[in-house]
């Protein structure tokens, strides 16, 4: 019987996920300066530093005239976005600026903020805090139709070096330009294969479309994917402490993807803006052997696909193919092989015999995303590879996974299972019978 997986709850999370991160991986993420001076160390993108305030002697001796015409004020242990200010731009004279919602502010203000953050008001535990100023990022412009004044980020879940699920942050004007969902920013689900927004959640509710407007949440794909969750796996990868932890990432319109801040204790509201549930992902992915970033990427990508993102891609038309279809498989040295394939809607994934795999160089560790491990009908304990994989159907190019199996035994040497055949007509019996299924 197939295992039902509920949303994760805040018990959950805490008694069984964050066990896996460790005190001194704890320390780093609830500190925004130390994440910064372990970023620069491992020459991570992040936002550029200007000052750390730590004194009020820092404070008085500052020169706030050599700061650029925008920034952002953070406090270093500040929690869910309290505390930060966006400064947008300098105001008509000296030692004034206006906040993203255009509230103007000036420097006794500021000075007064930081003084707040130094008596712990906005930090994990009401402790005395540290203040700091860092560059404000540019906006990618695939956002400007979509966000409110503020710089949108994405958040990614990572567990053993695998980003189980992503959501994009939208300021509104409830938020006041902040991406934080609590404040009153929208949530938009991201399918982790393609990087094509999916569903969106605002206040508690689902939403199809940006407040307001007629602008669709759905069908946004975002630039940068790969080196976006590649750079996610990083992170683990230098703070190693942190098994399971949330990461926001934003993107520049010139640097790409840099590096906001760590979450130790990430929130569960990821799991409605991608209608999913984060427990059953977790579960998919604890105990596997991950080797690398771009290995824990391709183990995302192949596990969690949506099948909603595969339909927004689906614009190239239906075409109508039959259960016997001829493929062409690109080998390792990039030349393709004609086989016949059997069309299998009953399939979730493709499937390749493992001569053929061998023969075309592609059963290499190289090439091999992720092994599974079975029980064979006589209780033998088997394992089953999961390669990439790229071919040709009716003169569509797939990039896919496929199951390395034995099918010297069977007609065809190849399955294509459903989720490579979004946009294709199938006909499932012969053309006398003339039934047709959409996939």
């Amino acid at each position: 019987m197939a295992k039902t997986y509920y949303l994760l709850g805040k018990n959950a999370r805490n008694q069984v996920y964050l066990r896996f991160n460790k005190k001194r991986g704890r320390k780093i993420a609830d500190s925004k300066l130390l994440t910064k001076k372990i970023l620069s160390r491992h020459n991570l993108p992040h936002p550029k530093l200007y000052a750390v305030f730590e004194t009020i002697e820092d404070l008085n001796n500052f020169q706030w005239e050599k700061l650029p015409g925008n920034f952002v004020v953070k406090p270093s242990r500040g929690l869910g976005g309290d505390g930060i200010l966006v400064i947008k731009k300098k105001g008509k004279w000296a030692g004034e600026w206006y906040l993203m919602g255009d509230e103007k502010i000036d420097i006794s203000q500021i000075r007064q903020h930081i003084l707040d953050i130094f008596a712990g008001r906005f930090s994990l535990h009401n402790l005395p805090d540290k203040a700091f100023v860092e560059e404000r990022v540019k906006i990618h412009p695939i956002f400007k139709r979509y966000t409110y004044r503020g710089t949108p980020d994405i958040r990614i879940i990572v567990f053993n070096k695998v980003p189980v699920m992503a959501m994009l942050r939208l300021p509104t004007p409830e938020s006041r330009g902040k991406a934080n969902l609590h404040q009153g920013a929208i949530g938009v689900g991201i399918d982790l294969a393609t990087g094509i927004t999916t569903y969106g959640f605002y206040n508690g509710r689902r939403v199809k479309l940006i407040p307001g407007t007629k602008k669709k949440i759905n069908g946004l794909k975002l630039p940068f994917w790969e080196e976006t969750l590649i750079l996610a796996v990083k992170i683990q990868e230098v703070v190693s402490q942190l098994g399971f932890f949330g990461v926001d990432i934003i993107l520049d319109k010139e640097k790409g993807p840099m590096i906001l801040e760590l979450n130790a204790r990430p929130g569960l509201d990821i799991q409605n803006a991608n209608l999913a549930p984060l427990r059953g992902r977790l579960a998919r992915v604890e105990g596997l052997t991950v080797d690398g970033a771009e290995k824990g990427v391709k183990i995302a990508q192949d596990l969690f696909a949506e099948r909603f993102a595969d339909k927004v891609l689906a614009k190239k038309g239906a075409k109508i193919i039959n259960v016997l279809e001829e493929v062409k498989i690109k080998a390792a040295n990039k030349k393709t092989v004609s086989v016949l394939a059997k069309i299998d809607t009953g399939a979730l994934r493709s499937s390749i015999d493992k001569k053929l795999a061998e023969e075309l160089g592609l059963l290499t560790p190289e090439n091999t995303i992720f092994t599974r491990y079975y029980q064979s009908a006589l209780g033998k304990r088997k394992e089953r590879k999961v390669i990439s994989l790229t071919f040709y159907l009716k003169g569509r190019r797939i990039k896919t996974s496929a199951s390395v199996t034995r099918r010297s035994h069977l007609k065809t040497p190849f399955l294509v299972g459903l989720r490579d055949l979004m946009g294709f007509l199938v006909r499932p019996e012969p053309i006398e019978s003339a039934q047709f299924r959409r996939i």
